[in-house]
């Protein structure tokens, strides 16, 4: 075979949950250039047909689910239609997640949960509806999007923080439990990417200076910029295609070097 065959997923389906816009879409995106059909969902019927949009825009051809990742019920369902409509899955990408900046002695224990819930338990639940017909097909790929709050804590994202730290460990343990199955769970850890949501912090001061947490970012940074989802679209088709079929319970920090670097020396 020729070696680059092995990064094509030609025939593949694969479902990104959160995936209307933003990373995901791009993550999508990139897998339906390398040959994948893709499935995606979202909490509502307007995100999924803005989704829907997007993509025809795109010229690329998915499939929209509503679906709430924190409900089983919702998951088999949305597990079921997919595979009706597009066939089993090959590769899912646990994408959707929200976050919550309020300092932890402020943060109410329901909003603590309501991140651990999307953040945490919506991979297991959907990662466990998934594995069964892995394990049947004899392969899988399942892509954790876990970030830099895997490994480092900031103020204000306590349970952002601690919910990717868990998924890390899930990434792990589903490496560990279902590697002998052909099955690799991995995970991707962007670091401080250019969105929509991010936009408000790169804008330009009054002044025509930088937003001051944009300076900071950049100064952190080797790389000196923020990262563009197109520095994710690589990654997550390497850590989805037969390339990668070694590669298990290893989390791939996107991070132009943040990790890496103590950062600047005071002048």
């Amino acid at each position: 075979m020729d070696f680059i065959q092995n990064f094509s997923l030609t025939g593949k389906v694969a479902w990104v949950t959160g995936a209307s816009y933003g990373i995901g879409f791009a993550i999508a995106s990139a897998f339906f250039e390398a040959g994948a059909k893709i499935a995606f969902n979202d909490i509502s019927r307007e995100k999924v047909d803005s989704g829907i949009a997007a993509y025809r825009e795109a010229g690329i051809d998915a499939k929209g689910y509503v679906c709430n990742v924190c409900s089983e019920d919702d998951v088999a369902a949305t597990v079921k239609k997919i595979n009706e409509e597009l066939g089993t899955i090959d590769i899912l990408v646990n994408n959707a997640g929200i976050i919550k900046r309020i300092p932890m002695t402020e943060m109410k224990a329901e909003e603590f949960r309501a991140v651990i819930d999307v953040d945490l338990n919506a991979p297991f639940i959907v990662s466990k509806a998934v594995i069964p017909q892995m394990i049947e097909k004899g392969h899988g790929k399942i892509i954790n999007i876990c970030s830099m709050m895997s490994e480092l804590g900031r103020e204000t994202v306590s349970a952002y923080a601690a919910a990717k730290g868990g998924l890390k460990m899930l990434t792990r343990n589903i490496c560990s439990e279902y590697g002998k199955y052909n099955i690799q769970c991995n995970g991707i850890g962007p670091g401080y990417i250019e969105t929509p949501q991010t936009a408000p912090l790169r804008e330009r001061q009054s002044d025509g200076s930088r937003h001051p947490f944009d300076s900071f970012i950049v100064s952190k940074t080797p790389a000196e910029r923020w990262g563009t989802t197109a520095d994710l679209q690589g990654p997550a088709v390497f850590l989805a295609s037969d390339a990668s079929n070694f590669v298990n319970g290893h989390v791939l920090y996107v991070d132009g070097g943040i990790l890496a670097y103590i950062g600047k020396q005071p002048q």
